[in-house]
């Protein structure tokens, strides 16, 4: 077998399914988010790429295969040629034509299906494929998990009505759903947003892990969703008909949060509580960059015991600022302040004035405000002059200060009332498995695609969209599957099902090893034989560890009166076996 393992953790490497995966000789770096794939790590491959192939097919896709390469115009239509910004891979031929390695292939399923489909009675279809994309991640990180170059199943569903593409969407999530059983990964089917992709209902499937990079939320009562699509619960308006005017104060040394919470308790105390930070309202200060490479600076306003969620922010903002896609967001610059000297760092207050007497011309008027949607018409708050080592106390949203819009820009925090009232959110970390999208008829309305409905009047076709990151779920199965020692694959993913292992280098325990072996693979099994007559039994069976083969068979000081030993990798449970009783030993271990 081509194959070395390694006994010491790569560099890089962060997460355990990256250590492991290379240190068994799995996968082996080529470049920065780049792997090659070797004969242990394909033979895994291969098997979670049958069990999605078998469940597409079980619900009629069919299966294509294009290219990696592809041309600019099908992008350039969609408007996703500007829209992927820096994370799209381009490139240009020698006759000067631009080219991309593509993300994800939206542009060409429709392409093929407006090529060779007109009627109605052509429809429903889906068609999926299993291949490699590319996409220029800043910071490619934990080996497969976050990558330049991964392999994805895609698969795209074509309907006349929407009665149809419901049909399909649901077809695929149930499908989906068997496929991660299958693979044993548990996952959470959460809400999420569209982002680049477009397109209305989205979900994505979480696999529940501490080295995921995404955060979700859930609630006992069933709701789930990532934290870029929870939607804030909006307290009811209150009536600030007999408010106090608000005041301005001087508060010296109170650029932050917790120094002004602290000065009011001392200078403002109340009679009936204490000041909190979420009292106040925080105003930060935001870059905000759309694919197209416009830079427009914003204020966004919100409770000052939250922080801001540039997650959240970049799913949502774009849309207020009339951005294509899903822009970057970054906390302003030195020279983004320099540029707006009407913004006092650490004093900076409400954005649009409504003639108020108390913010007057110091209002940020010119600059974009948005506020996170707790803050309604009659709450009060603490929040900046405008001005240095001044804040106003009692100003009133709704009367004293409004918005440009309201944008989920907070962070989510545990104990908030889920949005359909099953009970508080619970935070936790995950792995996106796959996605889910009603694209609806975005790109066969910029490609062109129609068909002749039973009327013959030509409609637009509306689409699905459905992916599996394969190689992210191998890396997600090992992330599960290790111990301190290395790998454990269930059965049905193993690159063998039975690791073999002579244990000495006498010519009766290497050919004692290699018959049995033998005779296993005859029986049907999957059987790896490490035979190497010069290496030690110590480092043998650390191999056998370190590769994860859930059955492990050692021939050994036993096998010449008739016995071996059998172990569990999963248990580390080991039973000395007769030979004639291996192979149903072994199958009872595979089966239980």
């Amino acid at each position: 077998m081509f194959l070395r393992t390694l006994r010491e953790d790569p560099v890089d490497a962060e997460v355990m399914s990256h250590k492991l995966l290379v240190r068994a000789g799995y996968i082996r770096r080529a470049a920065p988010g780049v792997y090659s794939w070797l004969p242990l790590g394909l033979a895994v491959l291969t098997k979670i790429e049958r069990i999605v192939r078998e469940e597409m097919n079980a619900i009629g896709a069919q299966e294509v295969h294009f290219p990696a390469l592809l041309p600019r115009e099908p992008y350039e239509a969609s408007g996703r040629w500007t829209e992927y910004g820096e994370n799209l891979f381009r490139l240009k031929d020698r006759k000067d034509a631009d080219y991309l390695l593509a993300p994800t292939h939206e542009e060409m399923f429709t392409l093929l299906v407006k090529d060779l489909y007109s009627s109605y009675k052509d429809l429903p279809v889906s068609l999926y494929q299993i291949q490699t994309k590319y996409r220029d991640e800043a910071r490619p990180r934990a080996g497969l998990l976050r990558g330049r170059e991964f392999i994805m199943k895609d698969s795209y569903s074509f309907d006349v009505s929407d009665e149809g593409l419901d049909a399909s969407y649901e077809a695929h999530r149930q499908a989906y759903l068997r496929i991660f059983e299958r693979l044993g990964l548990e996952v959470v089917p959460v809400f999420a947003t569209a982002g680049a992709m477009g397109g209305s209902k989205s979900e994505e499937f979480l696999h529940p892990s501490e080295a995921g990079e995404d955060t979700f939320v859930r609630s006992a009562g069933g709701y789930a969703a990532n934290v870029e699509a929870v939607a804030t619960t909006v307290p009811e308006p209150i009536d600030f008909t007999d408010a106090p005017p608000c005041r301005v104060v001087d508060t010296p040394d109170t650029p932050t949060i917790s120094s002004l919470v602290e000065f009011a308790n001392a200078e403002f105390p109340q009679a009936s509580r204490d000041w909190t930070a979420a009292d106040t309202l925080k105003n930060v200060v935001l870059a905000v960059t759309s694919a197209e490479g416009e830079r427009q600076i914003v204020v966004v306003g919100m409770p000052g015991n939250r922080e801001a969620d540039l997650k959240r922010i970049e799913a949502n903002i774009g849309a207020l600022l009339g951005f294509a896609g899903e822009p970057d967001v970054e906390a302003a610059t030195d020279a983004d302040f320099a540029k707006h000297p009407g913004l006092v760092r650490g004093y900076i207050g409400p954005g649009t004035s409504l003639d108020s007497p108390v913010l007057g011309e110091k209002s940020t008027t010119a600059l974009p405000y948005f506020l996170d949607p707790r803050v309604v018409d009659g709450t009060t708050w603490i929040t900046g002059a405008n001005e240095a080592r001044k804040h106003v106390i009692g100003l009133v949203a709704g009367r004293d200060f409004a918005a440009d819009g309201y944008l989920e820009c907070a962070t989510v925090l545990a104990g908030d009332p889920a949005p359909d009232g099953s009970g508080p959110l619970e935070i936790a970390r995950g792995m996106e498995m796959g996605h889910i999208f009603q694209l609806g008829r975005k790109y066969a309305e910029a490609l062109g695609l129609k068909v002749l409905d039973e009327n013959g009047k030509l409609v637009t076709v509306t689409m699905g969209s459905y992916g599996i990151g394969v190689s992210r779920a191998l890396a997600a199965i090992a992330e599960q599957g290790h111990d301190e020692h290395g790998l454990i694959w269930p059965a049905s993913l193993a690159p063998a099902q039975v690791h073999v292992v002579a244990a000495g280098k006498q010519a009766e325990i290497l050919d004692g090893a290699a018959e049995l072996a033998e005779s296993l693979e005859q029986a049907g099994l999957e059987v790896l034989l490490d035979d190497r007559p010069k290496v030690s039994p110590g480092v043998k069976f650390g191999d056998t560890e370190l590769l994860g083969m859930p059955v492990i068979v050692v021939v050994g000081r036993a096998f010449k009166d008739g016995r071996v030993e059998v172990k569990d990798r999963r248990s580390g449970e080991r039973t000395e076996v007769e030979l004639a009783n291996v192979e149903q030993a072994v199958r009872q271990l595979l089966v239980g």
